[in-house]
């Protein structure tokens, strides 16, 4: 989700101004305390006069977030998931190339039907791309010839690793002539960094 908010939370006692941030799997707070709350420790969520309440066994925190309360509760309650944050529909042409994750393989075909592993389609609305290392990077070039106007181009890598990191994918994507333009965690070991064509070629 990756959404941030400056807030007041009280907890345990304690009462610190901070900031929260929602992210896929958890509710963090930066501030003179730290927490971190995965989604699915959370016993209790409430919502009321712009206050964020949240139960977990470590007791309830009170996030102070105004009109981003009930939001907020909403996308903890019912988040996204992976091929909605991907943005792959029903209707869209996908290309998978060069992914092991046969639990992902299988939610994108029950999702779009027949989809490319080898050779994307000659117009393209999704291409995701797996790559180890830097070598991988060099097919961004002719991928992005097959992306329709509006289409992405996912670049799905390892987290942690240092010889092929997000650094180095944003900078083989702008020598291909792509932006990016999102992140999003992939898996528990693999993010996602989205690619799309600059505005003014489309």
């Amino acid at each position: 989700m990756g959404q941030e908010a400056k807030c007041q939370v009280s907890f345990g006692g304690q009462i610190s101004e901070g900031r929260a941030y929602l992210e896929a799997a958890a509710l963090l707070f930066r501030g003179e305390f730290r927490l971190q709350i995965p989604f699915d420790q959370i016993t209790a969520l409430t919502a009321a006069d712009g206050e964020l309440a949240v139960t977990s066994a470590a007791g309830v925190a009170r996030f102070q977030l105004g009109p981003l309360a009930d939001k907020w509760r909403e996308k903890i309650l019912n988040p996204k998931s992976l091929l909605d944050k991907l943005g792959i529909k029903a209707d869209c042409e996908v290309a998978a190339l060069n992914l092991a994750d046969d639990d992902f393989l299988r939610q994108l075909r029950e999702r779009v039907g027949a989809f490319s592993t080898v050779k994307p389609p000659k117009v393209c609305d999704v291409i995701l791309l797996g790559v180890s290392d830097k070598a991988a990077l060099r097919r961004l070039a002719q991928l992005q010839k097959h992306l329709g106007k509006s289409g992405a181009l996912w670049v799905i890598f390892r987290k942690g690793q240092s010889h092929c990191n997000e650094s180095d994918v944003r900078a083989a994507g702008k020598q291909a002539g792509l932006v990016d333009v999102k992140v999003v965690s992939f898996s528990a070991t693999h993010s996602g960094l989205k690619l799309v064509t600059p505005k003014a070629r489309r």
